[in-house]
């Protein structure tokens, strides 16, 4: 029975592994990144153009065209990279979020499929992955998860007994505000944003003068405290992450060193045997000289 052939494996072998190589180093050179975040930044700029029509009654008729333009690029340098990478590709994830990204703006827009056309600007995201510094950015926010989501369950149970305490105690003072248990919620989600709560506030000291006790120390939990630990956690997975790559990069640049002292004390060890062998050839030179003029003194 015959073997299947891998397509991808034809078309590596077709293109050959030099140009795969070419390809790679093509496509990693920190050229290469800025030039595709450059037209990644184009591509938004267009696409917002797009949304107005008086700009697209006078100039549509190039800015579809370049819109397209751009997506074309797009689509050979994501199916460079799959060509090149191989089984590789789907092992990365920015590369399954480029696919993904490509593949959506891919699929027709028209009918039922025309809310598509507003995930067009998701392309603008790929500028994430086309630049390594807000990537470490992202894997920073990423590995901060569970600790942001630590503090959110703490959040949650603070604002419930906040939003509890202030439905039974401010119920008949501001019922617009605290009647039910959802507006009381609702309020203290925008008193923590610290928009318009001294109305709020000011509303329920006309019947409650002391109510100030209540709305202070809430504040100063959610808004102050709070907040600030999830900026906290962030800035921390940042700073770890950050670590990591100086980590990686110093024991890059250490392994670097070593190989080259590895090389220069081979080098060393090689320049030792070749005066040594060369000792060794001088020394046999003269040694047939020696018998030369022993034998010319016998015969004299």
């Amino acid at each position: 029975m015959a073997k299947r052939s891998n397509p991808k494996r034809i078309i590596r072998a077709a293109w050959g592994g030099a140009k795969v190589e070419d390809a790679r180093h093509f496509l990693e050179h920190p050229t290469t990144e800025r030039v595709l975040a450059g037209l990644i930044i184009l591509n938004a700029v267009v696409l917002g153009l797009e949304t107005s029509p008086s700009i697209m009654a006078r100039h549509g008729w190039w800015l579809d065209p370049a819109d397209n333009f751009l997506l074309g690029i797009f689509v050979v340098e994501v199916l460079v990279r799959l060509i090149v990478t191989g089984r590789g590709f789907f092992r990365d994830p920015w590369s399954v979020f480029d696919f993904i990204v490509i593949t959506l703006s891919l699929m027709p827009q028209t009918g039922p499929l025309a809310v598509l056309r507003a995930l067009r600007i998701l392309r603008v995201l790929r500028l994430v992955s086309a630049v390594p510094t807000l990537r470490r950015v992202v894997g920073g926010l990423i590995r901060s998860m569970p600790g942001i989501g630590a503090i959110a369950f703490l959040l949650s149970i603070v604002y419930y007994c906040f939003a509890v305490m202030a439905t039974n105690l401010f119920a008949d003072a501001a019922p617009e505000y605290f009647s039910t248990m959802g507006r009381s919620a609702y309020t203290l989600f925008t008193i923590m944003t610290l928009e318009g709560w001294n109305e709020v506030a000011n509303k329920v000291m006309e019947k409650h003068p002391y109510a100030w006790l209540f709305f202070i120390p809430y504040i100063l939990t959610t808004t102050f405290t709070v907040l600030n630990l999830f900026i906290a956690i962030i800035v921390t997975a940042m700073q770890n992450e950050a670590d990591k790559i100086r980590e990686a990069e110093e024991k890059e640049h250490r392994a670097e060193r070593e190989a080259l002292e590895e090389l220069s004390d081979k080098e060393s060890i090689l320049l030792a045997e070749l005066r040594q062998l060369r000792a060794e050839v001088k020394s046999l030179g003269r040694k047939p000289r020696r018998k030369k003029i022993s034998a010319a003194s016998k015969l004299g």
